[in-house]
């Protein structure tokens, strides 16, 4: 993103999406992930307030203008235009946890795509409450401000999401990778070699959670938990699962991420497009959250050079991945454009993304 001259007294924050590069649906089972905060990021440009006690705010990509008093009174899933209910959901989020937000005028900016599945709403909200708590001079450590931002998602979507997404914001490092342990809660960079690099394509249908079989998931593998005495399914071994596929994709995928760390780690890159592509098949065929149109997009980018692809997030629509030799990206990236352009795609969305740092202010 180019950046703006900002007005006179304002100050400025930025949150990065993310691409999942292998461990989805592990997250809210204590379990591994390996995201990459990408170069696409929410900004979040704060101004003196125009009206007391209230925070107002503008999107320069989104329509409709919103008003939340600093009081942290209005219920999220009041508020019009929707986008507004981060908003309305990072005030009540920061003053239920005794942060004083003040009152200020927002203009948020974003070149994550929206409902493509790289955590357009994560990174809208890390960059809401990490404004708020620096405007209030509120220090927190990066997994407390993790937990704000979902938090402050939660109760803007009524989506209970786990901290994967808001964790890669606040912990990314430029040109690695993290080893999210989300029982620990701990972030270990893992560097990506120079020889290698992600593209994302769209799958041209639009993800959303409110609404699809997420919390249904959600729900399913906590059952299995539960049946097995486990507090979630981090702890269960590989033949406990073996009859139940949305618990077998939790401890196969689980796996999946020890190895592609250690991959990386080993500069054994052969092994990382295999694991891709089984992550992918287990995602579509153990826990049931691909689609067509992603399974499309993983077949294009695999037959135009990819190395491994898979769906990127929760599933249910938006992007998938793949790892391609890095001085190949932008070839990928117009092959699969122009085949999903003669496939019936009137505006393909294909590009190259690099790993970013961590959220703060610019």
């Amino acid at each position: 993103m180019v950046a703006q001259p900002e007005p006179s007294g304002t100050r400025t924050w930025r949150a990065p999406g993310r691409i999942n590069v292998i461990g989805d649906h592990t997250d809210y089972q204590d379990g591994l992930c390996l995201p990459m905060a990408i170069d696409r990021e929410c900004r979040v440009v704060v101004a003196p307030p125009t009206h007391p006690e209230t925070v107002t705010a503008t999107s320069a990509q989104m329509p409709g203008a919103v008003a939340v008093p600093t009081a942290g009174t209005t219920e999220p899933a009041s508020v019009l235009p929707a986008w507004g209910r981060f908003v309305a959901g990072a005030v009540s989020a920061c003053i239920d946890r005794g942060v004083a937000v003040p009152a200020c005028g927002l203009t948020v900016t974003s070149t994550v795509p929206a409902g493509s599945g790289l955590s357009s709403s994560s990174a809208l909200s890390v960059a809401l409450v990490v404004a708020f708590t620096d405007l209030a001079g509120v220090t927190l450590d990066r997994v407390d401000l993790a937990r704000l931002a979902l938090d402050a998602e939660v109760r803007a979507t009524g989506v209970p999401g786990g901290l994967l997404d808001q964790m890669a914001a606040l912990h990314g490092v430029a040109d690695h990778l993290l080893l999210l342990d989300c029982r620990a809660l701990t972030a270990e960079p893992v560097a990506l070699p120079r020889a290698l690099g992600f593209v994302v394509v769209h799958s041209g249908r639009p993800r959303t959670l409110a609404g699809s079989a997420y919390a249904q998931r959600r729900a399913e593998v906590e059952a299995v938990a539960r049946r097995l005495g486990l507090a979630t399914l981090r702890d269960a071994a590989p033949e406990q699962v073996a009859d139940d596929p949305r618990a077998r994709h939790v401890v196969t995928e689980n796996a999946r991420v020890r190895a592609f760390a250690d991959a990386l780690r080993a500069g054994r890159t052969d092994a990382l497009g295999p694991l891709m592509v089984a992550s992918h098949a287990s995602l579509r065929d153990d826990y049931g959250v691909s689609t067509p149109e992603l399974d499309r997009a993983v077949d294009l980018l695999m037959a135009h050079g990819a190395l491994g692809a898979r769906l990127t997030g929760a599933g249910f629509g938006g992007c998938a991945v793949g790892l391609v030799q890095r001085n190949h990206a932008d070839d990928v990236v117009a092959k699969v454009a122009r085949a999903l352009e003669a496939a019936g795609e009137p505006a393909p969305v294909a590009f190259a993304v690099r790993g970013a740092d961590a959220a703060g202010e610019v």
